[in-house]
């Protein structure tokens, strides 16, 4: 089974900067879309960010948005996370994840709506 491949996570004090990858097991694997969702502890998985690999078309969680940029690199099948002047409340597990399907009815912020995950980057933000 495919499997997405999360890599960057870490310790930063507020302010500080962490820049994710993901990246798929697999070299025939692609995506249509690939993002990020955190989960921290005892909470629910929140949608964080994605990027359409077309067109380079990126959401993002009101949270996040001017501190967070997503990207990929489309040859590599790649999505990047930079983390910019981050805050204690977005320590979290960081889970990529990844679209193999062009069918894109529901909604973009549902886990249902992604297809592959990763095991996820524990990022954590001390103050």
């Amino acid at each position: 089974q495919v499997q997405l491949v999360e890599s960057g996570g870490g310790l930063v004090q507020t302010g500080g900067s962490l820049r994710l990858s993901c990246a798929a097991s697999e070299r025939t694997f692609s995506s249509y879309v690939m993002g990020w969702f955190r989960q921290a502890p005892g909470e629910e998985r929140e949608f964080v960010s994605n990027i359409r690999f077309s067109n380079g078309r990126t959401y993002y969680t009101d949270s996040v948005k001017g501190r967070f940029t997503i990207s990929r690199d489309n040859a590599k099948n790649t999505v990047y996370l930079q983390m910019n002047s981050l805050k204690p409340e977005d320590t979290a597990v960081y889970y990529c994840a990844g679209k193999a399907t062009p069918y894109y009815s529901g909604s973009y912020s549902s886990r249902e709506w992604y297809d592959y995950w990763g095991q996820g980057t524990q990022v954590t933000v001390s103050s």
